[in-house]
């Protein structure tokens, strides 16, 4: 039997102009990234109505209580701060979609991997 170690990431999305910032938590980045892009135009979500599922950032934590705990830290954060850490990790701040994502942009129908 293999065991595989679940990783949990906090991520910060952005739109195309770099002017929204989101941050999220999530087992599985490259499906999650694939779901902000494909609600792109649902209004009834932050992530949708503003477009942001460029990725800037992300961390992995073993642990998923910790990962949340992270993911509050940051949105508790001002914008020059997110900013700071974005850039610590991205000096540029160059979308990192293809360096998470088997195929970018994903297809209208995309399947978990995990699922399959």
């Amino acid at each position: 039997m293999i065991l595989r170690m679940q990783v949990y990431h906090v991520y910060i999305v952005t739109n195309y102009t770099r002017t929204v910032l989101y941050t999220g938590v999530t087992n599985n980045l490259e499906q999650r990234i694939a779901e902000h892009y494909l609600n792109r135009n649902d209004q009834s979500s932050f992530t949708g109505k503003y477009k942001t599922y460029y990725l800037l950032f992300y961390e992995a934590h073993q642990y998923i209580l910790n990962a949340i705990a992270r993911e509050k830290e940051i949105k508790g954060w001002s914008r020059p701060k997110k900013l700071a850490l974005i850039k610590s990790f991205n000096p540029e701040m160059i979308f990192l979609n293809n360096e998470i994502s088997s195929k970018w942009p994903p297809d209208e129908i995309f399947h978990r991997k995990d699922l399959l």
